[in-house]
């Protein structure tokens, strides 16, 4: 067992959680707190919540703290749960703080993991960092402050999207996007889904679409679409999660040679703009034509055979015409290539009825 002490300034804020700062010795933090990567277990569970290492960002650091003259005046920002005890000294606003370690680290890094990193290429560097320590009650809690700390720093959204179904009491503007990322994340790992493994996540790097698209089509039908219809009915989650499956398996089995062993880059089907455009498409042929299962959305997807350009060809939008390779994940050619799809959709319905 470890203990190591230091006077803190503790500046009063939250009644949830406690704030200190000081200053420590490099090697002490890596003593006392640990880099927690995200990741998932077998089971598909979420665990950790810091994005990879960014080696090229890393490297820069490190030339920099090499130099003699260097100087960090960034905060390594750590967080605990337990295993901090604090007694006041005579000096107002300042506390000795002892942390204390058994088997292993109980803090966790919340921000500064790159500067941290970094430092520890230089062993023989004799440097102290300025710490600020948070201890919360929870590690729920713990989670919530690092999504409210780092959403205002360039860190990557899509790792914030993925932490967010596992987080309570966040602002409007994120918790309106939990649904949608809960959705995701079912998507992903669900054996039941049909596009699982398939969407590109933090914890799943090797995925062909990129999960803030999912998330977008989500949040277009929960905002005024199927899933909003059917989300806050009783199972309202898995009905929106079994038809979104259901969507996307009878895009595939209709559109079979766009789909299967594509990437973004040879096929505009599993592209941001494809991904997204269908997602209108699924919405239309929920309110137009009942369709709620596979086969329901493969007879209205069958009415657009012979009239995409998603592997070659090109899209003829009425006011221009575009290479089936042109199309980006853009807002302008996701509205034109969604109203194409949908227009055509209802042109074919009339001439059938019309027969």
């Amino acid at each position: 067992m470890q203990h190591f002490t230091y006077n803190a300034i503790t500046p009063k804020q939250s009644s949830v959680s406690s704030v200190f700062a000081f200053s420590a010795p490099v090697h002490d933090i890596f003593r006392f707190a640990t880099i927690d990567r995200i990741g998932r277990d077998v089971e598909g569970h979420l665990h950790g919540f810091q994005r990879p290492q960014v080696a090229t960002h890393i490297r820069e650091i490190c030339d920099y703290l090499a130099k003699e003259d260097a100087i960090l005046p960034n905060a390594i920002v750590v967080a605990f749960t337990s295993g901090v005890g604090v007694s006041p000294s005579k000096i107002d606003g300042v506390s000795k703080l002892t942390i204390t370690v058994n088997d292993e680290p109980h803090g966790l890094v919340v921000d500064g993991q790159q500067r941290l990193s970094a430092l520890s290429q230089i062993p023989n560097k004799d440097f102290e960092v300025l710490v600020s320590c948070i201890v919360c009650p929870s590690e729920d809690e713990l989670r919530r402050q690092f999504i409210l700390i780092n959403n205002t720093k360039p860190l990557p959204k899509s790792l914030i999207y993925e932490l967010l179904p596992t987080v309570d009491g966040l602002p409007p503007r994120l918790s309106s996007r939990s649904t949608a990322s809960t959705l995701t994340e079912r998507l992903n790992f669900d054996e039941n889904s049909f596009i699982q493994n398939k969407i590109k996540m933090h914890t799943n790097p090797d995925g062909i679409i990129q999960d803030t698209i999912i998330q977008r089509v989500a949040i277009n039908s929960l905002e005024n679409g199927a899933l909003r219809e059917v989300v806050n009915q009783q199972d309202g989650m898995e009905i929106s999660f079994q038809l979104l499956s259901d969507f996307y398996q009878a895009v595939a089995e209709t559109f079979p040679e766009a789909w299967f062993r594509q990437t973004p880059r040879s096929s505009r089907l599993v592209h941001g703009a494809g991904i997204i455009a269908m997602g209108y498409v699924m919405e239309y042929l929920y309110f137009s034509m009942d369709a709620r299962s596979v086969e329901d959305f493969k007879a209205g997807l069958r009415l657009l055979e012979g009239k995409t350009a998603w592997t070659n060809g090109e899209w003829d939008f009425g006011d221009r015409k575009a290479k089936w390779n042109e199309l980006q994940n853009l807002n302008r050619d996701w509205m034109a290539l969604s109203n194409y799809l949908v227009t055509a959709i209802k042109k074919a319905l009339r001439e059938l009825q019309a027969a």
